[in-house]
């Protein structure tokens, strides 16, 4: 059975990812997939009792909408395509507007590369959209001003943090909930997809929660990763959502800590500090990529939400 992860549809935001999914063999597909775990096209036809030309049609359209993940891998004879469900369970919200729900909710983007200090050891680079940052390996570099051109960052253990503005306190509004999503990945020289590493996540001092990578990856170019950086490099990673509140600590929505809004005395401080990295005691020391703007399969720099 897969991890679970989950994608929320805002009705009339996603109309490909709702049409993809209106199809009752399309349905099956995911639901055989997210059971069984990856398969290929030949396996996904008998398992369903469909035609293979059918299968093929309709994986390129869950494809298309993000929905199903390929790989093309060495078969006995050829190559063969190994499917993936990229979620386990997909919601189609009908709440209020985007629009509207923007009234309930501060957001801010920060550029991954504007840490406000670091500890960083090697592997670790910094990489703008445009080259490499300074020497590799070298982490004194981390403190040099270019490392705000940053749109990946690298390390294999340590951390960075980010300062962010206390917004709701500006307004004086109060907090009902937290979130910071960021796109993640393992990280070792070149690329391994099996390469666990627990990744944890910082409040004011506090550990929300760590959830585990299963790997760094460089089977294919991320979407908006530039041309130029090379392939044998990490390419994108998975985006990953903590969301705190006074139930406690959710990655993803699932279960991570029972640290509390309440914990994070948010209303005393004009900032509000995250910190991204592995634990001195994490059980897998595999490092850590920060995907930001420019780079991966989001193209997104952190971004923490305050629903007021």
């Amino acid at each position: 059975m897969m991890e679970r992860s989950f994608l929320t549809i805002a009705a009339g935001e996603n109309n490909d990812a709702i049409r993809a999914l209106s199809a009752p063999a399309r349905l099956e597909m995911l639901k055989l997939l997210c059971a069984k775990g990856p398969m290929n096209i030949n396996d996904i036809a008998r398992a369903l009792s469909l035609p293979q030309s059918t299968v093929a049609t309709g994986i390129q359209i869950l494809e298309d909408a993000r929905l199903v993940d390929s790989q093309l891998t060495k078969a006995r004879k050829g190559n063969q395509k190994i499917c993936s469900a990229i979620y386990s369970e997909i919601l189609i919200s009908f709440e209020e507007s985007a629009a509207q729900r923007a009234n309930n909710i501060i957001e801010v983007e920060m550029p991954v590369g504007l840490y406000t200090s670091c500890d960083v050891h090697a592997p670790c680079g910094l990489c703008s959209t445009e080259s490499v940052i300074g020497p590799l390996d070298v982490p004194d570099y981390f403190l040099d001003p270019q490392r705000m051109q940053a749109g990946l960052v690298w390390f294999g253990r340590g951390y960075v943090e980010y300062k962010f503005p206390n917004n709701a306190k500006v307004l004086n509004k109060d907090i009902r909930a937290i979130e910071f999503s960021l796109e993640l990945s393992s990280e070792v020289p070149g690329t391994n997809p099996d390469w666990p590493s627990d990744i944890t996540l910082w409040v004011n001092g506090m550990a929300i929660g760590t959830w585990t990578s299963p790997g760094d990856y460089g089977d294919k170019r991320g979407a908006f990763t530039p041309a130029w950086w090379k392939l044998e490099g990490s390419q994108y990673g998975m985006m990953k959502t903590w969301r705190i509140s006074t139930r406690g600590t959710f990655i993803d929505g699932v279960a991570a800590s029972n640290v509390t809004l309440s914990d994070l005395a948010l209303a005393q401080h004009s900032s509000i500090r995250l910190r991204v990295g592995i634990a001195e005691n994490a059980g897998h020391t595999g490092g850590v990529n920060i995907f930001g703007r420019g780079f991966g399969n989001h193209g997104r720099d952190i971004t923490m939400r305050l629903h007021v």
